[in-house]
């Protein structure tokens, strides 16, 4: 059988690699995003890997709102990428994401990309929580290891919370399908986090507003969700060194990359963030430093109470229980035992803490609520793809193949995913 390559598009990055293995090290991630710098090089993806000057960078990103809409920017990144992993279209096989309940227009669009611009031999397009339904979660969740390890079936019931650059999507998977209807999204993701973090900084200190690379890093860096948030503000107000921290900016000569340290308040170093040089050492270079106080915790908490920026939506567990009550009661343990989070937002610290607290709040009492973070959020749907290809008799059944495309257009493909579902004994 052809070799089976995995594409994952996210709105901030790409993961591709063959289905050979499932391991971290074969995954290969990319910015999925045409960059251009202050000097007028362009970078296309993991290009960007070779710029050394991130300040004053502007991005075009193929995905908004999680979905496709800059297909030529979308084609050039995945240009780049194939001639990276060397890949041969006209003799692999392909699986590829996309998100839920997609405009027809869009559907067809990444149909008409990867048959008749990349020419694949097959190819599937699905979901990608549904993809993390196939990975080891049994071991994730302390469950009992199957009596047949080999066998590649996906867990039977799995809520996948997926926050991402763009959104939070929250679907429930049975036995690795999306029920759709239950499927909800939040229209936050880590994009709005760093605007809102660029937006306080430039309001506290200086304008960083042009500088989304930067205030991402910021972001990756500091950020935490508070366990105690009237706390850690009173905290903050106090100027507590376990919350207030200094940042300071990257110079692109001596760091390429910011980095936060302790909290220094003396009046040389508010001096310093002032602009005005100090006469004490006129030789060294100054560093452009600031501190970062409630902004810390604020700026996440936007995830779980979106009201604060005057969003009209619920949090991340209300919103999980808005999906839940769509489902028959009798579906409700299931679910809740095995809530799964993935995506970058859910490396922020504290944040299977907050989610887990908010939904046990508003769970029955006598029902069990277990979260946990997958292995690597970041890579977790590749490798779910990866270990789904590796069960030949299911890729059968869900393949689509450039022949069929061509005798049948793209109205019968659509079709075709739309009822194509893997089975492997597990039909509902």
């Amino acid at each position: 059988m052809s070799p089976t390559l995995v594409i994952d598009v996210g709105a901030w990055s790409l993961k591709a690699g063959y289905a050979s293995s499932d391991s971290d090290n074969t995954c290969h991630v990319a910015p999925n995003c045409v960059a251009k710098s202050r000097d007028g090089k362009t970078y296309v993806g993991s290009q960007l890997s070779q710029c050394t000057d991130y300040g004053e960078m502007t991005f075009r990103r193929p995905v908004q709102k999680g979905y496709v809409v800059n297909w030529p920017a979308e084609v050039a990144v995945l240009d780049n990428e194939l001639q990276i992993l060397r890949c041969d279209t006209a003799d692999t096989n392909l699986i590829i994401t996309e998100q839920a309940n997609a405009p027809l227009q869009l559907t067809q669009n990444l149909d008409q990309m990867v048959f008749e611009h990349f020419d694949f031999a097959a190819v599937y397009r699905t979901t990608a929580p549904s993809l993390n339904a196939y990975n080891d979660t049994r071991s994730l969740f302390n469950d009992p290891p199957l009596a047949d390890p080999s066998v590649i079936n996906p867990a039977d019931a799995l809520f996948v919370i997926d926050s991402g650059h763009s959104h939070t999507t929250i679907t429930p998977l049975l036995a690795g399908r999306p029920i759709n209807p239950a499927i909800r999204r939040l229209d936050i993701g880590g994009k709005h986090l760093s605007n809102y973090l660029a937006e306080l900084i430039s309001l506290r200190h200086f304008s960083l507003i042009d500088e989304p690379h930067i205030v991402s890093q910021i972001k990756e860096d500091a950020c935490f969700l508070s366990s105690d948030f009237q706390s850690d503000l009173e905290a903050a107000k106090a100027k507590d060194p376990s919350i207030v921290v200094d940042y300071v900016l990257p110079d692109y000569e001596t760091h390429h990359r910011g980095f936060t340290r302790p909290h220094d308040p003396s009046y040389r170093a508010k001096m310093e963030r002032l602009g005005v040089k100090q006469p004490a050492d006129p030789l060294a270079t100054r560093e452009e430093v600031f501190p970062l106080g409630n902004e810390r915790f604020v700026v996440p908490e936007i995830l779980f109470t979106p009201s604060d920026i005057a969003m009209p939506q619920c949090g991340i567990a209300e919103t999980l229980f808005q999906s839940l009550s769509t489902l028959p009661e009798l579906l409700w343990q299931p679910f809740l035992a095995n809530i799964l989070l993935v995506g970058g937002n859910t490396l922020i610290p504290g944040f299977v803490e907050r989610v887990e607290k908010g939904v046990r709040m508003l769970a029955p009492e006598d029902m069990v609520v277990r979260v946990r973070r997958a292995e690597n959020p970041i890579t977790s749907t590749w490798q779910g793809g990866c270990r789904m290809a590796a069960d030949q008799d299911l890729m059968k059944n869900v393949l689509i193949t450039r022949q069929e495309y061509q005798e049948h257009g793209p109205n019968w493909v659509t079709r075709q995913f739309a009822v194509r579902r893997p089975t492997n004994g597990k039909d509902i």
